[in-house]
């Protein structure tokens, strides 16, 4: 292989870096000459342009490589997926078939290989967060759980190097992807680390602005934290080293991405955040000492500072689903202020940073429940066969980021369901006909509703009826994504045989009273009324909300006009045929949104939590009141993908902008009524801007101003801001979202 044609210096220098390290991680699960077999056959296909670099210049065996490194030493992963990751590509360009690397490394790797190119596939049209990709994602996950965790890989080197992308809107694409999916992923599989790197990284791309806040706060604190900290930590040292105890202690202060949460959540400064770390203890002991070690430390601390009783967590005597073991505390430090300390054991402390990969080191140690549960979610998802994609995303998503409470059946089993599961999500769980047929329940011997929400430790036994069925409002308080997929399958399987019935008894109407019924006219009687669904039309000839004789009435009715307007106006070309509706008019301007597959005249809002206009990179949100567009620098754009990303479609301006935008502009500088005058006479003089209003305040020798102009798009504002920017005294120009 010519590397150094391939390569950059500096990028062979990286890559031989990085291929040894990989080796070493993965060294021992590999066979003989499997590395002499994978490098010979990557020198043979490189030449072919396999490993090509992309459209942001990143090369191709280089990002494989860092990937793989990824997936073995942060996930755990071992042989198979590694050699089918970095060989994958060579069957994708077709410089390798499936049959000669099966011939060199057996049929696993193949069946991996195969299984990463139909998600390859998925990218290669459109973002896999897509709705319509969603499906398929989810049976590539079914298949191979490893398939999900060579994609977590992937996406978060991607986020690793995203300063290397050319094009801000990929940067910010993949930012929000990874916080809609893969950073709930990677937390529903144990992955902790990787998940809140994703998520400080998504922050990064999608709001800069209080990422570099929060950072430089931290860095501001550091030496205050780290002596607190230390001061923490040496008498609890001291008291484990007298006991015997071997052991790893250290501060780890929380990720800027959850401090975030906590201003938004709580409304506070970043000074009034008090758990900006937390202590973690690691104890080096056997598995069969482990949870007795465990609870002598958390003794050994409580002794020495107060805890509070409602902020203890014990997920030692029961783990989380997936997998993860701790055991949480918060204790009165120093000062009078609350610490939160982890105590945990080497191997429980590796699960924690890796996973569940992490468990197949541990054979024998609940093993893989917390995976299989997983696989049974995402199995139960692709069940609901009648589902559409934004559905299917919604409800999936529910179950990824939830805390977990634990619950009994009558007979002592422990169920673990998401916080705030009901009754009904608890028979559900159980099996599909217990909860079909659930009336209520008992719940520690007391009579209770099937809405009851349930609490940790309660005992819950199920009261059913052989009448009772599913009901639409049981959506409306039901939390696990098994519950809502069972209850709109059932829900559908009725309406269907609901529709049949009632269309059964318009047609027996029809036919008695000896009308031949055209479909078409049907249709478009339907369609005029008002109905979504033809389906929806026959509910409410069911529910008696329509009458069949008026039905016919209106049916006959819309026969003769449609008949006298043809025998008027004869047949004319469909070429001539015009007709402008709202819609249209909206749509004909040449500043036009083109909205998710290339479709235009669908009308629009412009958001006014973020006041696009023309040029600026836009996204379109599914809105009670229709699509609204909004900016991907929207104050709110990373709430919506990470709550409701089955509802964003995509959007980009096409033509010409004609139109004139209404945008505010900050202005701030010396206190001196000539430099506003000075800013006003830019904006007249500049062609295109129209100056509709502007205030300004006073304080402590600066002005502030609120400057909102009339302009086409953002080339124009660029120049604005620009020229705004040279007025001497001028000290800052921004946009304002509203």
């Amino acid at each position: 292989m010519n590397t150094q044609a391939f390569f950059t210096p500096e990028e062979k220098k990286e890559f031989l870096f990085k291929y040894r390290k990989l080796l070493q991680s993965i060294h021992f699960s590999l066979q003989k000459d499997d590395v002499r077999k994978m490098r010979n056959l990557i020198q043979r296909t490189v030449s072919m342009d396999c490993y090509g670099r992309d459209k942001n210049g990143i090369n191709g065996l280089l990002r494989n490589i860092n990937t793989a490194l990824i997936a073995t030493s942060e996930i755990g992963l071992k042989r198979t997926p590694i050699i089918a990751l970095l060989l994958y590509r060579t069957v994708l360009k077709k410089a390798l078939t499936l049959e000669e690397i099966e011939k060199e490394f057996g049929p696993d790797v193949t069946l991996m290989i195969s299984r990463l190119l139909k998600t390859s596939d998925l990218y290669a049209r459109n973002t896999a967060v897509n709705s319509e990709n969603f499906h398929h994602l989810l049976l590539s996950f079914a298949e191979d759980v490893r398939v999900i965790l060579i994609m977590i890989a992937d996406r978060l080197h991607m986020l690793r190097i995203g300063k290397q992308f050319k094009d801000n809107s990929d940067r910010v694409r993949i930012a929000l992807e990874a916080s809609f999916l893969y950073a709930p992923l990677s937390h529903r599989l144990g992955l902790y680390s990787i998940k809140s790197e994703m998520e400080d990284l998504s922050l990064k791309y999608t709001d800069r602005k209080t990422y570099d806040y929060i950072k430089q706060k931290l860095n501001e604190t550091k030496r205050s934290r780290d002596a607190y900290i230390a001061e923490f930590i040496a008498p609890i040292e001291q008291k484990l080293k007298e006991a015997g105890f071997k052991f790893d202690i250290k501060g780890r202060t929380k990720s800027i991405h959850s401090i975030n949460n906590k201003l938004k959540k709580q409304k506070i400064d970043f000074e009034g955040i008090y758990d900006l770390f937390a202590i973690r203890v690691v104890l080096n002991t056997p598995v069969d000492k482990e949870r007795s070690e465990c609870w002598q430390v958390f003794s050994i601390i409580t002794d020495m500072y107060q805890p509070n009783p409602e902020r203890m967590k014990d997920w030692i005597s029961i783990p989380k689903s997936n997998g993860y073991e701790s055991l949480h505390i918060t204790v009165m430090g120093p000062q009078n202020k609350w610490v939160e300390v982890q105590i945990r054991t080497k191997r429980m402390d590796e699960i924690a940073e890796r996973g569940l990969a992490a468990h197949w080191r541990y054979k024998g140690i609940k093993a893989e429940n917390g995976l299989d549960e997983f696989m049974n979610t995402v199995r139960a998802a692709l069940e609901n066969k009648g589902a559409n994609s934004s559905e299917l995303m919604q409800d999936f998503k529910l179950d990824l980021y939830s805390d977990e409470i634990y619950v009994f059946t009558p007979t002592g089993e422990l169920i673990k369901l998401p916080k705030g599961a009901t009754v009904l999500d608890f028979a559900f769980s159980i099996h599909t006909k217990l909860g079909s047929k659930c009336m209520s329940a008992k719940v520690n011997e007391k009579n209770v509703p099937i809405k009851y929400v349930l609490q940790n430790g309660d005992t819950v036994n199920i009261v059913t009826s052989p009448t009772q069925s599913p009901k639409r409002d049981w959506l409306s308080f039901v939390t696990t994504s098994k519950a809502r997929t069972k209850i709109k399958q059932a829900l559908r399987e009725e309406a269907a045989k609901t529709a049949d019935f009632s269309k059964e008894m318009l047609q027996r109407r029809f036919k008695n009273r000896k009308i031949d019924v055209d479909e078409g006219t049907l249709m478009r009687l339907i369609k005029k009324k008002g109905y979504k669904t033809v389906t929806d039309f026959y509910l409410d000839i069911s529910d008696e909300r329509l009458d069949l004789n008026n039905v016919i009435d209106e049916y006959l009715d819309l026969e003769r006009k449609e008949k006298e307007i043809y025998e008027h106006s004869g047949p004319k070309s469909a070429e001539n045929y015009i007709t402008t509706t709202e819609v249209e008019e909206i749509s004909n301007r040449q500043d036009v949104l083109v909205i998710d597959k290339n479709l235009t005249g669908i009308e629009y809002k412009l958001a006014k939590c973020c006041n696009p206009i023309y040029g600026d990179e836009v996204f379109g949100f599914v809105s009670t009141q229709g699509i609204k567009i909004h900016r991907m620098t929207c104050p709110n754009a990373q709430e919506m993908f990470s709550r409701f990303g089955y509802r964003i479609i995509k959007a980009r301006w096409s033509g010409k902008s004609n139109a004139g935008y209404a945008i505010s502009l900050r202005v701030v500088g010396r206190d001196d009524i000539a430099i506003v005058t000075n800013i006003t006479s830019v904006i007249s003089k500049e062609s295109g801007v129209t100056l509709r209003s502007f205030n300004i305040d006073s304080v402590d020798g600066l002005f502030q101003g609120n400057f909102t102009v009339l302009i086409r798009d953002t080339n124009m504002l660029n120049v604005l801001i620009k020229k705004i920017k040279t007025v001497k005294g001028v000290k800052s120009v921004e946009r304002l979202n509203s």
